[in-house]
């Protein structure tokens, strides 16, 4: 069975991030899918780019992982955003994987996912990261959360999902054929 995977838009989010990591998810051979925190399908990124989700918060399947994409003030949205909330600590305590990058991992600071933990984040963000230890990373990966640094970082972040769910083969394969590294 195909693994699965959401990419939560709100909006301000990060178009690089939203847009390359679900490509890089898709490439991995995750069934991957927007999902808009908003009531419309269509949501406006931070640099002015509308995306039309695959679906909304209402009445989600189980995935095997959740991921934000940063961006502001996309990734104030997500952290204020009480649904998401409980369906990220649910999965959270269920051992399974949750990921964020840029600014987004603001949001796992919020929730105490990072205490005790290594995390990345967009520079300034750091004292978001309540209780984790900053580092500075592309990408990091801690148990089952993984935090991305920024737009830039957005293959390494990727690929770290793809490895996490599909595995080394999987995650090199979609590097070389996307010529990162």
């Amino acid at each position: 069975m195909k693994k699965t995977a959401f990419v939560f838009l709100a909006p301000g989010f990060e178009e690089t991030e939203a847009i390359g990591t679900l490509d890089i998810l898709r490439r991995g051979g995750l069934a991957a899918e927007f999902v808009s925190i908003t009531d419309s399908l269509e949501v406006q990124g931070a640099n002015g780019i509308t995306v039309k989700a695959d679906r909304l918060m209402d009445n989600l399947p189980a995935v095997d992982a959740l991921v934000l994409p940063g961006g502001l003030p996309g990734a104030e949205h997500l952290n204020n955003c009480e649904p998401l909330h409980a369906l990220l600590s649910a999965y959270y305590t269920q051992g399974k994987l949750v990921a964020a990058i840029c600014a987004a991992p603001m949001v796992f600071g919020s929730l105490g996912f990072v205490n005790g933990r290594k995390a990345t984040c967009y520079p300034g963000f750091e004292s978001k990261l309540e209780g984790a230890t900053y580092t500075a990373e592309a990408a990091t990966c801690d148990g089952h959360i993984i935090t991305g640094k920024g737009p830039a970082c957005v293959f390494a972040f990727a690929l770290e999902v793809v490895r996490y769910l599909q595995g080394d083969q999987a995650a090199d394969e979609v590097a070389a054929g996307t010529l990162f590294r």
